[in-house]
């Protein structure tokens, strides 16, 4: 799904210090996260099983699987909060 729109004032600070500070590799990227952090917080979708959108696992399975063969993993929230301490409030 491709989504074009404008982030101004706090939204846009938020995305800009997420990525200044190393979260994020970009401001785009950075709304992902926040995607996997709703979720997270909500249990919006419980399993993968849920999702309509067959291709987008497809893709995700094929991106671990990259990730894998070099030696790369995802960050969970816990990691990501105990390096960036001063995010949590």
């Amino acid at each position: 799904m491709r989504t074009t729109f404008e982030i101004n004032g706090f939204p846009q600070a938020v995305l800009e210090k997420a990525v200044k500070t190393g979260i994020a590799r970009s401001k785009t990227d950075a709304i992902r996260l926040s995607i996997h952090f709703l979720n997270d917080k909500y249990d919006l979708i419980k399993d993968v099983n849920d999702l309509d959108n067959q291709k987008m696992v497809t893709k995700l399975k094929k991106q671990e699987t990259i990730m894998q063969k070099e030696g790369k993993k995802y960050k969970t929230n816990k990691e990501v909060l105990t390096k960036y301490k001063h995010l949590i409030d």
